[in-house]
């Protein structure tokens, strides 16, 4: 009887163990099955955003794939609506995919969102319409505040104490601001100047490669104050728009928000983490017009602050730059107390693209409140106007983005050292503008 026991016990131990054994067998069958199928979703990924790129031309911000995937999107380019639709199914299959493992469900997830934009994207291509507030909300992840004009006409009159006088408001900002316009012949050394600074404090919270650098351009007739194009392998072209005269206080922004906590970082970060090391091939292409937009110039913004903060940034204006720019260090604190009162006025931009690109203004209107809020002049004001025609809500990632991503961070710590590394963490967690508010 005794016998008889001992071999049920090892025929039970043994049926337990081969069940083990084909559990263990089927979850990794099952994983590799989910591996495989999240390779092939974000090789479609990549070379139908390729094929987008062809008709959006803004929506290929940089590109670092294979050379034939480019070929082959231009050789073999689908009519818009059956690009639209390849790219509907995309989304659809990807909702289909039984994820469970965390780096599977990260992968997804963030494959999924940029799918969803794209797929918004093409829609629009095909003249389908969609509302500012669900652009924001379907390519951006974000979810527009309700923006009361009468607040940003509280922000005026606050300026309107601070540089008092006859005639218009927005003619005297302009004429007060022309005042710290940097001379054509020293934009160069000044520039210069903030971008070394900017990369010097960076660098002591982010290392980045030894081979990372960039090239830096003075273009004009953009609808833009400055971009980052990354071409790869970590290098960066740097271009800064000089349709108008360049103001001292924009040197450090630029360096900052192109450069360095700024895109250049960002990209390096994400070439290096997710496209080399991880080998996810879908960070091959970087989509403009994507939730991780938001991310991209909100950590941009934010990043200002991060490497100058409290008066960091106006004393080092004062102590370098103005010198170096021959203007009076002296007036600096002026240039600083209209900026921080202008901040009161950032969403602006976001409330009257919401306005006219749901058609509820002109584009007379548009410029008028362009000209009146951002405190400019007619062309300024013109050249903003354009930019919301070219981008659409894209707009709402400058200010939203940075509230979003300064909320976000601060949450995490309130000690310099703990920001930036919690900024470092973000740049590459995938977390878009709902994960980051919850």
């Amino acid at each position: 009887m005794i016998k008889i026991l001992a071999i049920k016990q090892v025929i039970v131990i043994f049926l337990s163990t081969l069940l083990t054994i084909l559990s263990f067998q089927t979850f990794a069958q099952s994983e590799k099955f989910v591996q495989e199928t999240l390779e092939d979703a974000a090789e479609q990924y990549v070379k139908l955003g390729l094929e987008l790129g062809e008709y959006d031309k803004d929506y290929v911000d940089a590109y670092l794939g294979p050379k034939e995937w480019r070929t082959q999107a231009k050789e073999q380019l689908r009519t818009k609506k059956q690009l639209a639709e390849a790219i509907h199914n995309l989304k659809l299959a990807l909702k289909s995919i039984p994820v469970e493992a965390p780096n599977h469900v990260l992968r997804h997830k963030a494959l999924s969102r940029n799918v969803r934009a794209m797929d918004i994207r093409a829609r629009m291509l095909i003249n389908e319409k969609f509302s500012f507030e669900q652009e924001a909300k379907l390519i951006y992840d974000a979810k527009i505040p309700h923006y009361d004009f009468n607040k940003f006409d509280q922000a005026l009159a606050a300026i309107e104490k601070l540089i008092p006088g006859e005639g218009d408001l927005a003619q005297r900002v302009d004429a007060f601001r022309a005042k710290f316009e940097i001379p054509n012949e020293r934009v160069g050394e000044v520039v210069d100047l903030a971008i070394a600074e900017c990369k010097k404090r960076s660098d002591i919270y982010i290392p980045l490669p030894e081979t990372e650098n960039f090239v830096l351009e003075y273009v004009s007739d953009k609808s833009w104050s400055g971009y980052n194009w990354y071409q790869g392998n970590n290098q960066s072209l740097m271009q800064i728009n000089l349709d108008f005269p360049l103001q001292i206080d924009r040197a450090i922004d630029l360096g900052c928000h192109e450069g360095y906590p700024g895109h250049h970082v960002w990209n390096v970060l994400l070439e290096n983490n997710l496209l080399k090391s991880k080998k996810w091939i879908e960070f091959s292409i970087f989509p403009l017009f994507s939730p991780y937009a938001l991310i991209a110039e909100g950590s941009a913004n934010y990043g200002i602050e991060l490497a100058f903060p409290d008066s960091q940034k106006l004393q080092f204006e004062k102590r370098v730059l103005f010198p170096k720019a021959n203007l009076a260090p002296e007036t600096a604190s002026q240039l600083n107390d209209l900026n921080k009162l202008t901040e009161d006025l950032s969403h602006s931009i976001t409330a009257t693209a919401q306005l006219y690109l749901d058609g509820k203004i002109s584009r007379k209107e548009a410029i008028e409140q362009r000209r009146k809020y951002s405190l400019v002049s007619q062309e300024k004001a013109e050249q903003s106007v354009r930019f919301i025609e070219q981008y659409r809500a894209y707009v709402l990632n400058y200010n939203l983005g940075k509230d979003t991503v300064s909320k976000y961070i601060e949450a995490q710590s309130q000690n310099e050292k703990g920001k930036w590394q919690a900024f470092e963490r973000m740049l590459t967690e995938l977390s878009t503008a709902s994960d980051m508010l919850k």
